[in-house]
């Protein structure tokens, strides 16, 4: 079983993390405070525990990865998180920003196509440590209607288009980031929803993510 230790080493190297993603411009003092408590290394395999403070996305099985930090902590920055917010997030794989969430005091709802990583997510004991997190295994494109309306959505793989099914579950006034294809790369988007349905849409830098697919993967890399 593995260990979770996080020693004095990563705390300071946690620390050095977080200086440099304030370098790049990463304001917010709660989001920055967030992932200074999580142990990253935790989510990823023992083999990157050297690197795994390093800026950058690393794989976790299954053609995923664990999102560089800064764009964790950009994406959670533009959610303006607030506490008890009730927070779609579409893309679990490690968990690491459903935790960054789940640390800022959101209630979230993640969901995962890909069956082994929301099968390993069952057995990661660091997660028991947030109860407010809660697991699907389904397709992100159709959301979880059954416990919309949500204040928040963020989706953390890039999407050809915006997921209208995902907009129908945004609360009036709720709001939504997501990187949109645009030009061979994605442009992250904050779209607020008014009370006519439609969407005030915010522009934002270009990031490079996985493509968000629809379906759901049953572990033999079938869809289902």
């Amino acid at each position: 079983m593995k260990k979770y230790e996080d020693e004095y080493r990563h705390k300071g190297l946690r620390r050095k993390l977080m200086a440099a993603l304030q370098k790049k411009g990463i304001s917010d003092q709660k989001v920055l405070d967030a992932m200074n408590n999580i142990p990253r290394h935790f989510f990823m395999d023992l083999a990157f525990d050297q690197i795994a403070y390093e800026d950058r996305a690393f794989p976790i099985g299954e053609g995923q990865t664990i999102s560089q930090p800064y764009t964790v902590a950009y994406q959670t920055q533009l959610l303006e998180i607030k506490p008890f917010d009730k927070v779609l997030e579409i893309g679990t794989g490690s968990a690491y920003q459903s935790v960054v969430l789940a640390e800022l005091g959101a209630q979230v709802y993640t969901i995962e196509r890909q069956k082994k990583l929301f099968d390993s997510n069952k057995h990661f004991m660091y997660l028991k440590k947030y109860p407010g997190i809660k697991f699907f295994y389904g397709d992100g494109f159709e959301g979880l209607p059954t416990y919309a309306p949500f204040d928040k959505v963020i989706v953390t793989a890039a999407a050809p288009q915006i997921p209208p099914k995902l907009v129908e579950q945004l609360k009036t006034g709720g709001q939504m980031v997501i990187p949109v294809d645009e030009n061979n790369s994605q442009r992250m988007l904050r779209l607020t929803k008014r009370a006519d349905g439609t969407l005030a849409e915010e522009k934002f830098d270009f990031f490079s993510f996985v493509p968000m697919l629809e379906g759901k993967t049953n572990g033999n890399g079938n869809n289902q």
